[in-house]
């Protein structure tokens, strides 16, 4: 196999893949980049037997086609220390050369046929959707995904797709849930899985263009999307999602509805959270009439103070919140975005409303 490759479209293919690398050790094998080439084109991918990302590699005229096995950390190192335009990559027996200029780089390679396949995917009967939307509803809930390997089911999000055809993407970690309903799909059907948050915020990524169409394609075990460069595939979390329409109050049930401002709103927590106590993360957030004051205290350096300006005329409440979690939400929105926060009372989670396509909910400290 020889190739000759723009040095940055190699660069950016490899940094690309090199986002689904395991990040324990699997298999020796899955620390490489199996590189393609055939007539015309080049191919890189990576998988940790979970996630897989396919990269069409830009710029590359293939000389000779092959496959091979790169070792993905010394050769991104290699591409983003080398000052040349082009780099030329040949496999000779067990060996990959690598030269540009006057730099030659020689490396031994692994039996490329010990790396897993790409799994196939039926694309023909997938749906699409349009790539800026997509980032936005990623963004606005993959981080109120669990962690914890305890709460299996809440580390992805849920994807559902409505009778209408909206797509409707759900997060929890058990004390805060987004959730958010994007544009409608161009066909499909209504069903439900859960996307690890790893292979969804892989996939926010590797969509710079906000015009670009994504295929989407859902199966019972996997799922899969496609842009015109990249190609993402992942296996599905087991397991029952959270009933989440359950939790969230009824319209009926609330007691206060009071606008806000992001960029001002998030401003007062941060001013107030100086003075949190690191244990307990406790905020007080207390509504009133024209006014929201914040407080936070702490045991060994003192106490803060912050008040708010609010267009409020209802009755006092008072709540505590962990300003994280408040502000995990709030920094997904421009400063001038206008948003409503929905109280009960103090003991019952808060919802912020941001538009008719946006919700989060957030439990309240005891």
């Amino acid at each position: 196999m020889k190739v000759i490759c723009q040095r940055e479209g190699l660069l950016q293919a490899c940094q690309l893949a090199s986002m689904v690398l395991p990040t324990r050790d699997i298999k020796p094998v899955l620390k490489n980049l199996k590189f393609t080439a055939e007539l015309g084109q080049a191919t890189i991918y990576a998988t940790d037997l979970e996630l897989g990302l396919k990269v069409e590699v830009a710029g590359v005229t293939v000389e000779s086609p092959g496959v091979a096995l790169l070792p993905a950390t010394r050769v991104i190192q290699i591409l983003r220390e080398a000052r040349v335009a082009e780099m030329e990559l040949e496999v000779t027996g067990h060996e990959v050369v690598l030269r540009g200029g006057s730099l030659e780089y020689e490396m031994p390679i692994e039996d490329a046929a010990q790396f897993p396949d790409p799994p196939e995917f039926p694309w023909d009967e997938a749906a699409e959707i349009t790539a800026g939307p997509l980032k936005d509803m990623i963004r606005r809930t993959a981080f109120a995904c669990a962690t914890e390997v305890a709460r299996y089911t809440m580390t992805g999000l849920l994807w559902e797709t409505t009778t209408d055809g909206a797509v409707r993407l759900v997060a929890t970690d058990g004390r805060r849930l987004a959730m958010t309903t994007g544009p409608k799909l161009n066909k499909g059907k209504a069903q439900s899985v859960v996307v690890p948050s790893k292979a969804m915020n892989t996939l926010e990524r590797c969509l710079p263009d906000d015009e670009e169409e994504v295929q989407v394609g859902l199966e019972p075990r996997q799922a899969a999307f496609k842009t015109g460069r990249v190609t993402l595939t992942t296996l599905l979390v087991e397991g029952r999602f959270p009933d989440y329409k359950a939790v969230l109050p009824k319209r009926e049930d609330i007691k206060a509805r009071i606008p806000l401002h992001a960029g001002a709103f998030t401003s007062a927590i941060r001013q107030a959270a100086i003075m949190i106590d690191d244990e307990t993360r406790r905020l007080s957030l207390k509504f009133a009439p024209g006014m929201l004051t914040l407080s936070a205290r702490n045991a060994n350096s003192g106490r803060s103070r912050v008040e708010l300006p609010l267009e409020y005329a209802g009755a006092p409440i008072e709540t505590f919140f962990n300003p994280n979690y408040l502000l995990d939400m709030l920094k997904q929105y421009p400063p001038d975005t206008s948003m409503d926060i929905e109280l009960i009372s103090g003991a019952h989670p808060a919802l912020v409303r941001a538009g008719d396509d946006y919700q989060y909910l957030i439990m309240p400290l005891t």
